[in-house]
C-alpha cells in the first residue's frame, strides 16, 4: 500500500522520510523524525508506536537494530507490518513481516534505505536508493526525486492518495522541522 525512503544527508546531518501511497493520510501517519535522533517510516497496518516510541528509544541511546526489536517483542501484529529505521550516523534497522501485504520488500545503501508494499514491481524500492545515491542538492530534493523514481518504476499500483515529505535539522529541539509537507488527492 505504500513505499518510502528514510534518508540522511551525511553533509549537513539532516534526517528526512518520504512517503507515497493510496492511503489517505500516509504522510501524517508513516513518517517520522526527530533532530539529532533518528528517522522511521512505519507502514503497512501501521502502527504509529513504531514513529512515536521508536523515536524515544533511539534517543534513549539504543541503536535502530536494538530500538526495532524491542517495538516487535510486544506487537501482536508484527508479521504484518513493515518499517525502517535510520540514525544520525547512518546505522539503520528494517523489517517487513512475513504476512506483509504482497509484493514487499526492501533495499538500503549508505545513508538510505527503502522499503515498498504493495507496489508493480521490486525495482520500486530499488530505485528510490538509486535515484537517491546520483541526485544532487538539498535532502528534501533528494527524496522528491526517489518518490518521483519509485512511481516511474510502477509505484503503488492502486494508484496515489496521500504523500509526505518531513526532513529535521541535524540538531535542535524535537518540533523542529526544516520541511513538514502532506499531500493528499481529495
Amino acid at each position: 500500500m505504500t513505499y518510502s525512503i528514510v534518508a540522511r544527508d551525511a553533509e549537513t546531518g539532516e534526517l528526512g522520510v518520504a512517503v507515497q501511497s493510496q492511503a489517505f493520510n500516509t504522510g501524517a501517519a508513516v513518517p517520522w523524525a526527530r533532530p539529532g535522533v533518528g528517522a522511521v517510516a512505519t507502514q503497512s497496518f501501521t502502527d504509529r508506536r513504531y514513529g512515536w516510541r521508536g523515536l524515544e528509544l533511539l534517543a534513549d541511546g539504543l541503536s535502530p537494530e536494538e530500538t526495532l526489536e524491542r517495538l516487535r517483542s510486544d506487537d501482536e501484529l508484527v508479521n504484518l507490518r513493515q518499517v525502517g529505521m535510520l540514525a544520525p550516523d547512518g546505522s539503520a534497522a528494517q523489517w517487513t513481516g512475513v504476512n506483509c501485504v504482497p509484493s514487499a520488500g526492501s533495499a538500503r545503501g549508505g545513508d538510505w534505505i527503502s522499503q515498498a508494499n504493495m507496489v508493480a514491481s521490486p525495482r520500486v524500492w530499488e530505485s528510490m536508493g538509486e535515484t537517491f545515491e546520483s541526485t544532487k542538492g538539498e535532502l528534501a530534493l533528494r527524496l522528491m526525486a526517489a518518490l518521483d523514481a519509485a512511481e516511474a518504476a510502477g509505484g503503488d499500483w492502486r494508484g496515489r492518495g496521500g504523500a509526505g515529505i518531513v526532513v529535521v535539522p541535524a540538531s535542535g529541539e524535537p518540533w523542529e522541522r526544516v520541511i513538514d509537507l502532506r499531500v493528499e488527492d481529495g
